[in-house]
């Protein structure tokens, strides 16, 4: 009677350094990914990538242990706490990415042009609010100012795209009228950052990437972010303040979408980034320019407008997850 063998192949993936595993008549080949472009894309041209948290391993090696086909496969390396492989194989692998766990801490990226290098200079360009940050900051500061309800239901109106950004804008900061100026500096202190924004930055930074945010929000938060941080440059709409109180108003260019699309140019210009080097990272439908105008657009617990527009997506994970979407 034939002995049935528990499969592991994520086991091995991550354990050995043996070039080749087999189960069920499949071979999976371990290849370094740096390799990929020069020895591995001729026989295996289709792939994607697995990245997840740890406590979902079980899940992703049970799903992985469905695999049919011969394949070829690299743990995905990167200075976080997540885990990543790539798989290259001679197909497409519908019917196994369709099988994909749902309801797991794991994203799948099918990769279908290709990917900007993390060790070539590059330029990522972020939105602020809901992205970099957790909160709304114009939410924030209207419940600090009384108003928070009328406030909050315009900008969910214009994050979903039914509301013009600019004349949203003016109406929810007309709202602030009167407020003290105080409420700013209160809640630059208490900004939460996204989880993984440090160590999105951190790894970037040390490969020599531009970091910058462009908001439709405003330029005391960015600027808070972009000293905290160490970013490279920041754009957001100017508050008016007089008396120091409030006017509602803003003044100078509107950062809306097309202002936010336009800084992909402005900045590979001035730091002379490569083509297939500039992504943008978003949340909502005013990132949709964005995010189209950089090389690799991602969406980031996004709203549906923008994850049907964007190249990639995050959805489970946090921004430590961005990363692996890059070529190393």
């Amino acid at each position: 009677m034939e002995t049935q063998v528990n499969i592991q192949p994520l086991t091995w993936l991550f354990s050995t350094f043996d070039a080749t595993y087999s189960h069920n008549h499949v071979t999976l080949t371990r290849y370094f990914e740096d390799e990929y472009l020069n020895n591995v894309q001729v026989k295996y041209p289709y792939r994607f990538r697995v990245v997840f948290e740890a406590q979902s391993f079980g899940a992703i090696n049970d799903w992985l242990a469905k695999l049919t086909q011969d394949c070829a496969i690299t743990p995905l390396m990167r200075h976080n706490d997540l885990q990543g492989f790539e798989l290259a194989s001679t197909s497409v692998l519908g019917t196994l990415m369709s099988q994909f766990p749902q309801q797991v801490k794991a994203e799948l990226l099918n990769i279908t042009a290709p990917l900007a290098s993390l060790f070539k200079p590059g330029l990522l360009v972020m939105d602020m609010d809901s992205t970099a940050i957790q909160i709304e900051c114009i939410d924030e500061l209207a419940v600090m100012a009384g108003v928070g309800e009328a406030v909050s239901e315009v900008t969910e109106r214009a994050m979903q795209g039914e509301l013009d950004f600019e004349e949203s804008l003016r109406l929810r900061v007309s709202k602030l009228a009167g407020a003290n100026e105080s409420i700013i500096s209160t809640l630059c202190e208490q900004l939460p950052l996204m989880p993984g924004l440090k160590s999105l930055v951190a790894e970037l930074k040390s490969n020599e990437w531009k970091l910058v945010l462009a908001s439709g929000g405003f330029t005391p938060f960015v600027g808070y972010l972009k000293d905290l941080l160490d970013l490279d440059a920041a754009y957001a709409n100017e508050l008016v303040i007089e008396a120091g109180k409030l006017t509602g108003e803003v003044t100078g260019d509107v950062v809306d979408a097309q202002y936010k699309a336009n800084v992909i140019d402005k900045c590979s210009a001035t730091w002379q980034i490569a083509a297939g080097q500039r992504l943008a990272i978003g949340d909502g439908a005013n990132d949709i320019p964005m995010v189209n105008a950089a090389d690799f657009g991602i969406a980031f617990h996004a709203k549906p407008k923008l994850l049907a527009a964007a190249d990639a997506s995050i959805n489970n994970l946090d921004l430590r997850c961005l990363v692996y979407y890059l070529q190393a």
